[in-house]
């Protein structure tokens, strides 16, 4: 089984030495991730194309599907065809092997016959196609040649002694070989913003590892995982990226302690900039990516993203910068990621009641100079770096569900996670013993309470409430519960 593939025009009108580059670029790519997936090809090139033989090891169905779901999802091709390829006899013999191959499709129709011929021969490519036009409506049930609008187009390629006779044509992802532009450090979330922004660093041409600021605890990691391991498994399967864990509780925790609560959104992303910008110099890559697009939220206005671009020793790539959310979510929604997005939990714990969409820059340093100053280092020294690969080993659910409630037993402590001034403006009446404990001072504090208690964790909307429980589970903890009040 035989294809053709088109190059990406960006790469077509490259410098001879950058275009070689690239194909044999194209060429790795392409080899890998087939065999990730359990195909076997061998690809000769050609200037202007490349030529991929599959052996024949499932049956023909099956593989060309395979085949052709896996080749559209290869950054760097522009297009591809199924062809046929022979030796060049006669035109007799081309027009046998056409007419075997089309003479069903022709039947009632108008057709016409494309020919595109490289090498010397004693005709044309016109004469070509009139030569084997004419012997197809002769010898074919069909309705004659329409050269302006066929029902049936018949392309062929002449390539010296070779002819390739195209079944079937497909579009490719367009773009560049991944990893010719360099490697990028991708923060993600799961959200629909973060999963697209990588998404557009891997089609053009990116090696993109994967970042994770953990907030949450393990439930949210583990959602964050999957759709990371989801992006490069469908797209960037050819090389091998890190996936990266940086506990960033500590940090949050002092925002919310110590800053403002004006600026705490944008203080939140400087910090989560800081420390990727640290760990990209340890990777020794260049750049980082984010999700951010101009206006979506309060930290996202131009005065605030220069002041996160400030606080960034790498290069910041923002490839929504200008984009319009029902766009990102039809874009998550065309590649996949959107059903991640839908179910991810939003960890909203940096609140700003009445967030400043303008603060000058001294009053953001002069609150960041609050908190403490090891925090990037200690983000760092704790980051947990896995292959991706290995994410499928790494994610399996905690066996035992959680038990949610929403009426308590007379022993049961109702432990209240919010952060302190959610705490504030809407306090928790109910009949039972409260302890306010923020959601993260949960996992270190939680050993000193009382272990022959009971505890129901409450947050607004059992998300967090959710995380913590089925951490501290997994941590041994069998004394937890869920709260959910009616709102």
């Amino acid at each position: 089984m035989k294809f053709i593939l088109r190059l990406f025009p960006e790469i077509s009108i490259k410098s001879k030495s950058v275009r070689n580059r690239l194909i044999k670029l194209l060429q790795h790519n392409i080899i890998n991730a087939a065999k990730h997936h359990g195909i076997e090809t061998h690809i000769h090139s050609q200037w202007d194309k490349l030529i991929v033989t599959v052996a024949d090891n499932l049956a023909d169905t099956e593989l060309k599907n395979k085949v052709v779901a896996q080749l559209k999802l290869i950054p760097g091709i522009h297009s591809f065809m199924q062809v046929e390829e022979f030796e060049f006899i006669s035109f007799e013999d081309v027009y046998q092997k056409v007419k075997a191959v089309y003479e069903h499709k022709l039947e009632n129709n108008t057709f016409a016959v494309r020919v595109r011929r490289r090498g010397k021969h004693e005709f044309n490519s016109q004469q070509a196609e009139r030569q084997i036009g004419g012997m197809l409506k002769q010898g074919t049930q069909n309705k004659g040649v329409s050269l302006s609008n066929p029902d049936v187009l018949i392309n062929l390629e002449i390539d010296s002694n070779k002819v390739f006779l195209i079944t079937d044509k497909y579009q490719g992802l367009g773009g560049f070989p991944v990893s010719s532009q360099g490697e990028v450090l991708s923060l993600i979330s799961g959200g629909y913003d973060s999963g697209v922004a990588a998404y557009r660093a891997i089609r053009r041409g990116m090696k993109v590892h994967y970042l994770f600021f953990n907030m949450g605890g393990n439930v949210h990691e583990l959602g964050v995982k999957q759709v990371s391991y989801f992006l490069w498994d469908k797209f960037a399967s050819s090389h091998r990226v890190k996936f990266i864990t940086i506990p960033f509780e500590r940090i949050v925790g002092e925002i919310l302690e110590k800053t403002h609560h004006g600026v705490r959104g944008v203080i939140l992303k400087r910090m989560m900039v800081r420390v990727a910008s640290a760990m990209a110099k340890k990777m020794d890559i260049e750049a980082i990516v984010t999700g951010e697009a101009v206006g979506q939220v309060s930290s996202q206005t131009l005065i605030n993203l220069s002041h996160i671009d400030r606080a960034s020793q790498s290069l910041v790539l923002r490839p929504l910068i200008m984009s319009d959310k029902q766009d990102i979510i039809d874009e998550a929604s065309a590649i996949g990621t959107s059903l991640f997005a839908e179910n991810m939990p939003e960890f909203c714990g940096v609140i700003s009641d009445h967030p400043n969409v303008c603060p000058k820059a001294s009053f953001v340093e002069e609150q960041e100079a609050l908190m403490s100053q090891d925090l990037v280092e200690d983000a760092v020294l704790h980051s947990k770096l896995m292959d991706i690969k290995d994410i499928p080993h790494d994610t399996k659910r905690l066996e035992q569900d959680i038990e949610t409630v929403s009426t308590l037993n007379h022993n049961d402590i109702v432990l209240d996670v919010r952060a302190p001034d959610e705490v504030l403006n809407q306090p928790l009446t109910i009949e039972a013993t409260v302890i306010n404990m923020p959601f993260y001072k949960v996992i270190s504090n939680f050993a000193s309470l009382d272990n022959t208690k009971v505890y129901a964790f409450y947050c607004a909307q059992g998300v967090m409430s959710g995380m913590l429980a089925r951490q501290l589970k997994e941590l041994g903890y069998h004394n937890v519960k869920i709260l959910r009040l009616d709102s």
